[in-house]
């Protein structure tokens, strides 16, 4: 109990800057971003994301506050809040954990305060978003406080009108909440089957839009969205696709099997 209180008066203290995003969203259009950099960030910050199990995060966190330790740019202030993030969907919400309860609020307390930091690029800003509002959606979780959730999706809203012409993450974080969801929380689920067809139309339309594990996943999550009948044929053309382009199960090809053989 001591624990959520913590956590609350601490989300409240960041409440101001999480209203400036979002209010600022609202009357703002896609934002222009500079795609060489965009890449770049994908790059460096591809071990610290969408990562597998446990042992992995836990080998992965000690690394990045490792590195943290040594120099804290903004570039490991940023891969510390994203690894932040990991640990709270592999550690305590994946697999609860006491020992890493309260890092999805680490996560969030990092990313608003990279958000503020004017040294931060626009490019940076669209990983910040993204993940700020799925930590949010984990501390929801965490905390059964379900205005959070709502704080999540009235940002992943915003980060998606800015930065999904040029990025898949806000439309793929949003999406990964949403099909996590129960079935009477429709309203904000219903994202699960809208994000993951936007990110394939995309990727279709701009070959190179989205990253192999980014495609692998959403293709499984489209299959799992439209798992009727009436679907089955495009569904196991996507689960192929999932399974082909992660050959080594980095990302969602033992999903796309599993699902794919319960349908046998």
């Amino acid at each position: 109990m001591l624990h959520q209180k913590n956590v609350m008066m601490q989300f409240r203290f960041g409440c101001v800057l999480l209203a400036q995003l979002v209010f600022s969203g609202l009357v703002s259009a896609q934002v222009a971003l500079n795609h060489v950099v965009l890449a770049q960030f994908e790059t460096e910050l591809s071990d610290v994301i969408e990562l597998i199990g446990g042992e992995q995060v836990k080998v992965k966190l000690a690394e990045v506050e490792a590195a943290y330790l040594e120099d804290s740019s903004v570039g490991n202030r940023l891969r510390l809040g994203l690894i932040y993030h990991e640990v709270a969907l592999n550690l305590t919400f994946l697999d609860p954990t006491d020992a890493y309860a309260g890092y999805a609020l680490k996560c969030v307390d990092m990313l608003k305060a990279l958000a503020a930091d004017s040294n931060t690029r626009p490019e940076a800003m669209v990983f910040i978003e993204s993940y700020l509002a799925s930590a949010l959606s984990l501390m929801a979780a965490e905390t059964k406080k379900l205005k959070l959730l709502g704080e999540a999706f009235d940002l992943f809203d915003i980060a998606v009108q800015r930065y999904s012409h040029a990025s898949p993450r806000p439309e793929f974080m949003r999406g990964s909440v949403a099909e996590n969801l129960p079935w009477i929380m429709w309203r904000k689920r219903k994202y699960a089957r809208i994000d993951f067809t936007s990110i394939i139309a995309k990727q279709e339309a701009q070959p190179g839009y989205a990253d192999f594990r980014v495609m692998s996943f959403s293709y499984w999550a489209w299959a799992k969205a439209h798992s009727s009948r009436k679907h089955r044929a495009k569904a196991l053309q996507y689960l192929n696709r999932a399974i082909a382009l992660d050959p080594h199960y980095k990302a969602g090809r033992q999903r796309a099997e599993d699902l794919k053989a319960s349908w046998e």
